[in-house]
């Protein structure tokens, strides 16, 4: 690097050298933005509709409607309805059915197989219910197959697929008041009832596709790493050689967590690989190891969910006397200026997080120049922003893979392909002749809550969820509202999230389950808010919310700001998810139950 950059041991920090950083970051976001934010991306739909297609089962079969009565529903199979109908198994409900437009449990791992696919969380407080279900992970970030496998023997344990319906999307959901029932209706027919109801649509199941013009007349191959296409790339799960992508020239269209661990595994068995870039991905160690069967036989009762909260603590920025997880989520920017503040700096606290952040933030670029030897990749490379303005990443693969004589950047200086010819594409006016487009560009997660789960969702005299939160989330603890009874809510709505989602999720289903066990105890009395409740909660998250638009403002467009157009309502609970863990189980402990159950 031309000139060293500060880092902790530089010397003392003042708001000039703060604001000489902050300058270049401005910089790079401003030419990254676009007037059309999030509205540059397609969905599958239309021209495109093959890029969803599922590959990984048969085409559904034929079947009657079903018109049966259940007495729980939950949309979606992936880890948070498999959760939630593990929870509610445990509250003692008979049939519980899950719906997903999958062929198969799993939701985000039953879609994504692309080669090189693993967790970026530790498997071992990734994976929810490991201790109660799981076998030992082989490794510290387990692959994506056997992240799908805990999912399957998770289905399988809590008996979740004999009422299962698969290939299945809901449509509608309504409730019936004479019934005291939710009527459930799909694309392929069904009408059947169910007392309870859970949501558990994920963010991470819709691919979304760049708006390049021309990316419908490409003559060659090219496909979606969720939908990844081992027909044409030979190989497969467990299968590390690519032998049709031998003779081709592939272009991986995206470089966030997705291109991180793909990339490095298709390079050795591809003619030449153009990793196209738009805005570089922070690449921190991963240090990923084998686990170890003596420590694993020594984990005493209780190991996980003790593992869970101290990362939890520590990614918060808590303390703890020992770091069990010790990977570099816990070295990150937000946890290093927590640990500046206890050092006694005298600085405020955002000040002494932002300073954190640009240490950290050198680390990390120095890192990249370091490891790539050509010196204009290697700047192409470097990440100018913030480091929670995106998702970080984590490999000892990727960064390394451009020193291979096969493997070149495209960097497109923060605006993206320009067209896609018949055989080619255009950055800057150059063409790059491809004969294989894979699209590493993730998924549309900032749909509206109200309908990310595709279904016409109406509660009592059948307002719709989208008008009843048309002026705000309206729900107590983010899981229930009032007007919609028995109906729950899995995801980030009105509560406090983590990196560790899964970990969230699973929090969220055993709190679910034990109010339906109570209500179930009680003989079926409805679960429904009482309009205090409600109304206190909505206080709770407008008065904590912390105002994160200025910070999401500064930053580089990715789906964390909306592509640059943060939204102002914040509504997460502001203080944070080690708070709200703790308020919702002290909740259910101190007679909280009596807010939500009816009758």
């Amino acid at each position: 690097m031309a000139e060293r950059e500060r880092t902790a041991e530089s010397g003392t920090w003042g708001p000039e050298d703060v604001e000489k950083i902050r300058a270049r970051y401005r910089a790079e976001r401003d030419k990254r933005l676009r007037p059309d934010g999030a509205a540059q991306y397609l969905l599958p739909t239309g021209d495109l509709t093959a890029y969803a297609v599922d590959p990984w089962s048969e085409p559904p079969a034929g079947r009657d409607p079903v018109t049966d009565d259940v007495d729980a529903v939950v949309l979606g199979a992936g880890f948070g309805g498999l959760v939630a109908g593990a929870h509610l198994r445990k509250a003692g409900l008979k049939r519980i059915r899950l719906v997903d437009i999958a062929g198969g449990v799993g939701g985000t791992w039953y879609w994504n197989r692309y080669p090189g696919v693993a967790c970026d969380i530790e498997s071992y407080i990734y994976l929810p219910l490991l201790e109660e279900v799981g076998e030992m992970p082989t490794r510290k970030y387990a692959p994506g197959s056997e992240v799908r496998a805990h999912a399957e023997r998770l289905a399988e344990h809590f008996d979740l697929l004999r009422e299962s319906l698969f290939h299945t999307e809901v449509t509608s959901l309504h409730w019936d008041d004479e019934l005291g029932r939710w009527r459930v209706g799909t694309d392929r027919g069904d009408a059947f009832t169910a007392r309870y109801a859970v949501i558990s649509s994920g963010p991470f199941n819709r691919p979304k596709l760049p708006g390049i013009p021309g990316i419908e007349k490409f003559r060659g191959h090219s496909f979606h790493t969720s939908r990844w296409d081992y027909a044409y790339t030979g190989g497969a799960e467990g299968v590390s050689e690519y032998p049709g992508l031998a003779d081709k020239r592939v272009a991986v269209i995206g470089t966030g967590a997705t291109a991180i661990q793909a990339v490095p595994a298709i390079a050795p068995h591809s003619r030449e690989v153009l990793v196209v870039q738009r805005t570089p991905s922070t690449v921190d160690r991963r240090d990923d190891r084998e686990t170890d069967p003596q420590w694993w036989a020594g984990l005493e009762p209780g190991w996980q969910r003790e593992r869970r909260e101290n990362f939890l603590a520590l990614i918060t920025g808590g303390v703890a006397e020992e770091n069990l997880v010790g990977d570099q989520w816990t070295d990150s920017a937000p946890v290093r200026g927590r640990q500046r503040l206890r050092r006694g700096t005298g600085e405020d606290v955002a000040f002494a997080i932002e300073v954190a952040d640009h240490e950290k933030m050198a680390e990390l670029r120095a890192r990249v120049a370091e490891i790539v030897e050509d010196p204009e990749t290697a700047a192409a490379l470097q990440p100018w922003y913030r480091q929670m303005c995106k998702r970080p990443g984590f490999s000892d693969r990727y960064l390394q893979a451009f020193n291979r004589d096969n493997v070149r950047l495209v960097d497109t200086a923060g605006q993206g392909v320009e067209r896609i010819t018949e055989n080619a594409l255009v950055v800057d006016g150059v063409g790059y002749p491809v004969d294989v487009i894979v699209f590493a560009t993730g998924f549309e997660i900032g749909a509206d809550p109200a309908v990310r789960a595709g279904a016409d969702v109406r509660g009592r005299g059948g307002i719709t969820l989208e008008q009843y939160w048309a002026d705000g989330l309206r729900t107590l603890h983010g899981w229930v509202s009032r007007g919609f009874p028995n109906l729950f809510h899995l995801g980030s709505t009105q509560n406090a999230v983590s990196v560790n989602f899964v970990h969230v999720l699973e929090e969220q289903s055993e709190h679910v389950g034990s109010v339906v066990a109570e209500a179930e105890r009680r003989g079926g009395v409805l679960v429904e808010p009482a309009a205090k409740a409600e109304d206190g909660w909505v206080e709770t998250i407008r008065a904590r919310a912390i105002d994160m638009h200025t910070f999401l403002s500064e930053c580089t467009p990715g789906y964390y700001n909306f592509e640059g157009k943060p939204r102002k309502r914040v509504e997460s609970f502001g203080g944070g998810p080690v708070e709200f863990l703790a308020l919702v189980r002290a909740w259910r402990a101190d007679g909280g139950m009596e807010d939500v159950l009816s009758g």
